[in-house]
């Protein structure tokens, strides 16, 4: 009951990919790449980037701040006199303060710097994920059409058994051959419909991770076309790293990630380096004593009103160490990033190289299954023939089908991995 029931499942689902829009390989990057969220992701860490470079141009700013207190105080205190009596006094206090960065020891340039590079990073960071999208919706969609391919195999195996077993009905109604002989066609064909049942499931569980990688909605009825340009030239892996390695987003990313961690140690040096600031500040106060005979508010605010200006230097003799340790670890940081970069070149080449191993594989395999198909083809005709007429019995005649069957499925996965690695290697092959 549970296989009928599954069985039926997926021929619905079937029935609805059929009637769906067909999307196309180039609507189904575009799509990924704009609703994928590790894109959406890398697009806040940008604004993120952006937000580090305003705020690093905002250190050159000055700051200025108010203030105002009020105080009061009461018991015994001591006099001018200096002796101790009961006075309540209170205060008041008005002001506004200015500072100035003249000279931030190049802490704010070389921190500009940085940010602006880091910036660059993320934005390159970010195109890099697109192109892993990309690449995972290619993978995907030939994945899909591959799985396709595979039920049309298992679909032509079928429909050989049921022409089978329809000749075998007319022969024993003509007396010719015994009931049995149906009997072992009809468990052929099951099996065969077996076969075409978990194809057709292959088939629709890839088309359903396709659309999850997508993250299309869950009631989006999703089917693919077929590809328009399946003949792809197959390029040199030399050209194709040497091209790679300047218009790839992640090592272009990688190459600014390191000369940002370059200029981060160049930050932390600036701890080293003496700062300058100017100061300015005005400010006013009022001051009442019990007991004494005191000025009006108004008065007291307008007499005590001061100004001031000044500038201060700031000169690092020791602080534990505390730069030289952010040195040091701003300077590891640099080495481990150098050391990324290096394996990140060096899986771009393994990842080109096999690429074209397997593709120069695949297209050999491919030739070779191409002939295999019309020889086995032509020897299964024949073998049809010679069962027909009673001159071959029925293992000999599974094996030349189970054989043309075969090949097919063989040249199908040959054709369809030529495909993808031909396209990976054009893909990375591409300039901005």
């Amino acid at each position: 009951m549970k296989a009928y029931t599954l069985a039926a499942a997926i021929i619905v689902a079937a029935t609805a990919s059929a009637s769906a829009r067909q999307w196309s390989l180039d609507s189904c990057v575009e799509y990924a790449v704009e609703h994928n969220i590790e894109v959406k992701q890398s697009i806040l860490s940008a604004r993120q980037g952006e937000l580090d470079v305003t705020a690093a141009k905002d250190r050159f700013l000055p700051q200025l701040s108010g203030y105002a207190s009020q105080s009061f105080n009461f018991g015994r205190g001591l006099t001018a006199d200096n002796t101790y009596a009961n006075r309540n006094t209170q205060s008041f206090s008005v002001g506004a303060q200015l500072q100035l960065p003249v000279f931030q020891g190049l802490a704010a340039v070389r921190g500009l710097r940085y940010s602006r590079t880091a910036l660059k990073a993320i934005l390159e960071r970010s195109e890099a994920t697109k192109d892993d999208v990309t690449l995972n919706v290619i993978s995907q969609y030939l994945q899909a059409l591959y799985a396709r391919e595979m039920l049309g195999v298992a679909r032509i195996r079928l429909g050989i058994s049921q022409r089978e077993l329809e000749r075998r009905r007319e022969l024993v109604e003509a007396g010719k051959i015994a009931e049995l002989d149906i009997h072992e066609a009809l468990a052929q064909v099951s099996q065969d419909e077996l076969s075409v049942v978990n194809a057709e499931n292959d088939s629709i569980i890839a088309l359903l991770d396709l659309a999850q990688l997508l993250n299309l909605p869950a009631d989006e009825h999703f089917d693919i076309a077929p590809l328009d340009d399946e003949d792809i030239p197959l390029l040199s892996p030399d050209e194709v790293f040497a091209n790679a390695m300047r218009y790839n987003h992640s090592i272009r990313a990688g190459v600014l990630e390191n000369e940002a961690a370059e200029q981060n140690v160049a930050v932390a040096k600036s701890a080293y380096i003496p700062t300058l600031s100017f100061n300015a500040g005005i400010g006013t106060n009022y001051y009442k004593t019990s007991g004494f005979s005191n000025e009006r508010f108004a008065e007291q605010m307008r007499h005590n009103f001061a100004k001031s200006i000044g500038f201060s230097v700031s000169v690092p003799i020791f602080d534990a160490f505390s730069t030289r340790n952010s040195v040091r670890r701003a300077r590891i940081q640099q080495q481990n990033v150098q050391l990324q970069l290096d394996d990140a070149r060096n899986r771009l080449y393994k990842a080109i190289t096999q690429a074209h191993t397997q593709a120069v594989a695949s297209l050999k395999k491919q030739s070779a299954a191409q002939v295999a198909v019309a020889s086995t083809k032509a020897a299964f005709e024949a073998m049809q023939l010679k069962f027909d007429n009673g001159r071959a019995n029925a293992t000999e005649f599974e094996k030349a089908k189970s054989d043309y069957t075969s090949s097919l499925a063989d040249f199908v996965q040959a054709r369809f991995e030529t495909i993808l690695r031909a396209r990976i290697l054009a893909f990375y092959n591409k300039a901005d």
